[in-house]
């Protein structure tokens, strides 16, 4: 397989940037599917697949989840395009005999809690990593945020999902680049790399 070119590379990382402010531009339905088509192909261990993704297009549904934020994420996400609630259901395993069928993989984490929690903490953040890029390859920018009460996120938007937790919150649309500040240093690879 031949690697990426250079404007690619640049779309998805070098030139690609967080947003706090978005153009006054619609994010389709069809977009939101379209994130998704590209992320569920990411790898996560076993095909876990532990997110679970809450689109907020309504206003109704940002400000609900922005009553959940601190003050200046709470503005970001009322004025955004569509802000997303990232979670993680700690349950995946039960959906492993269809999504990793060519063993009993559910039996790994049967009567396990610790282990289902770690794993889908750290499966459903490479899902959340993979909704970036596929939000930058589809021309879309994010603003993925911590600063909101989990609490109360899962409250508002996984009562009826017993399992499901906040991982994280991220908004999307098309950014505004008018209103980013310079970027934050990006140091070379010795400073926190080793090869050993």
């Amino acid at each position: 397989m031949q690697p990426l070119d250079d404007a690619a590379l640049d779309r998805l990382f070098r030139e690609a940037r967080t947003f706090n402010h978005y153009l006054d531009t619609p994010v389709e339905t069809s977009a939101l599917h379209a994130i998704w088509d590209l992320m569920k192909f990411g790898p996560t261990s076993a095909n876990q697949l532990p997110a679970r993704l809450v689109w907020c297009t309504s206003q109704e549904a940002k400000d609900r989840l922005a009553a959940c934020a601190s003050d200046s994420n709470a503005a970001k996400i009322r004025k955004a395009p569509v802000a997303v609630v990232i979670g993680m259901d700690v349950n995946f395993h039960e959906h492993l005999p269809d999504l990793y069928p060519h063993v009993n993989a559910k039996s790994w984490f049967d009567g396990n809690a610790e282990l289902r929690e770690a794993s889908a903490f750290r499966n459903s953040s490479l899902q959340a990593g993979y909704f970036i890029l596929a939000a930058r390859a589809l021309g879309l920018d994010t603003g993925p945020m911590s600063g909101f009460d989990a609490g109360q996120v899962d409250l508002a938007f996984f009562a009826d999902q017993p399992g499901v937790r906040t991982n994280l919150i991220s908004t999307l649309g098309y950014g505004d680049r008018s209103t980013l500040h310079p970027r934050n240093p990006r140091p070379d690879f010795d400073r926190f790399n080793r090869i050993a």
